[in-house]
């Protein structure tokens, strides 16, 4: 399997900074994502999160990804960065300068999306056009109740949010009559994004065909997968998406040994260093465009430095 040559000839009206910062090279690139702190079930520290943030930034990685939870769930085990994602990013805009910033993903079943359209293109255009936003259906049962939406509705509510969001970014006073509501042409979400629409990743199979997916959006984010599965994976894409890019969450657990071999961790590995950087550099001659990696540990900042001097830098 070869990866289908970079179609990047004419930017599209989706190729923000962000985006480009993500995918407009012919390199494999890196991110990584909030809690840097590794604080996943209590509030994190935000200044000490900034910190590493622009830390992270400074070692080269090229994504920053914050999660959206909306409501905690003590049985899941994770509360996500606990900060609801917009106020986030906004804040993680204040302090840095270029790294993209991320949404992995925002659960659009959950939210009306001219409320999602407002806030992506706020922070979009705060951020200088850095924001890239992964999209999904949910995951965390009780959350739906919650919010008086009906789970086997998900698939239909995401699609249906996809095509508002990109009506009243492209357009203006636009006429629209869907379930949230009704434009008579006389409105209009102010401020745009800094291209025409904020760019979408679809998370997931989000309970769509391949075909939706790869008609409507502009990369795809996907979990960890055995080598066989992501080649067949990453054939069906770009059979239906004409060669969109391909984002990846990989678990990295760091070794001390920089030759220790693989070990099989959720959604990833630990492992030492040498056999990341066989690892990833598989991944790029695969075709992958981007990793959402997770070094950090007890000690954050070192955790972060070591591997982006070990692993990064010599993919």
């Amino acid at each position: 399997m070869s990866a289908p040559p970079r179609a990047w000839g004419v930017r599209s009206d989706h190729e923000n900074a962000g985006y480009e910062r993500l995918f407009g090279g012919d390199s494999l690139t890196f991110g990584t994502g909030f809690p840097l702190t590794g604080t996943r079930e209590s509030r994190p520290d935000p200044a000490r999160e900034m910190e590493l943030a622009a830390r992270a930034e400074a070692l080269g990685y090229d994504a920053l990804w914050a999660r959206d939870v909306p409501l905690y769930w003590p049985r899941f085990g994770d509360a996500g960065q606990t900060f609801d994602p917009w106020t986030w990013l906004g804040y993680a805009a204040a302090h840095t300068d270029e790294v993209a910033l991320g949404t992995a993903s925002v659960v659009l079943p959950l939210r009306h999306p001219l409320h999602v359209a407002k806030s992506a293109a706020s922070l979009d255009r705060l951020s200088a056009g850095r924001l890239v936003l992964g999209v999904a259906t949910g995951d965390r049962d009780p959350e739906f109740p919650a919010f008086d939406v009906d789970p086997d509705e998900r698939g239909e509510l995401f699609r249906e949010s996809v095509d508002l969001l990109r009506t009243v970014w492209r357009g203006e006073f636009p006429e629209v009559d869907s379930r949230w509501g009704r434009l008579d042409g006389d409105l209009d979400l102010v401020p745009k994004p800094t291209t025409a629409t904020v760019p979408l990743l679809p998370t997931g199979r989000a309970r769509q065909s391949m075909e939706w997916l790869g008609d409507h959006g502009d990369g795809w984010l996907f979990y960890h997968l055995p080598r066989d599965t992501l080649e067949t994976y990453l054939d069906d894409w770009w059979a239906v998406s004409g060669g969109k890019p391909y984002a990846m969450a990989v678990r990295t657990e760091l070794a001390e040994d920089p030759e220790a071999g693989p070990e099989h961790v959720h959604q990833g590995f630990r492992a030492g260093s040498e056999w990341f950087v066989e690892y990833f550099r598989e991944l790029e001659s695969m075709g992958v465009d981007h990793v959402l990696v997770s070094p950090t540990g007890e000690d954050p900042e070192r955790d972060l430095t070591r591997f982006a001097r070990r692993v990064v830098e010599l993919v």
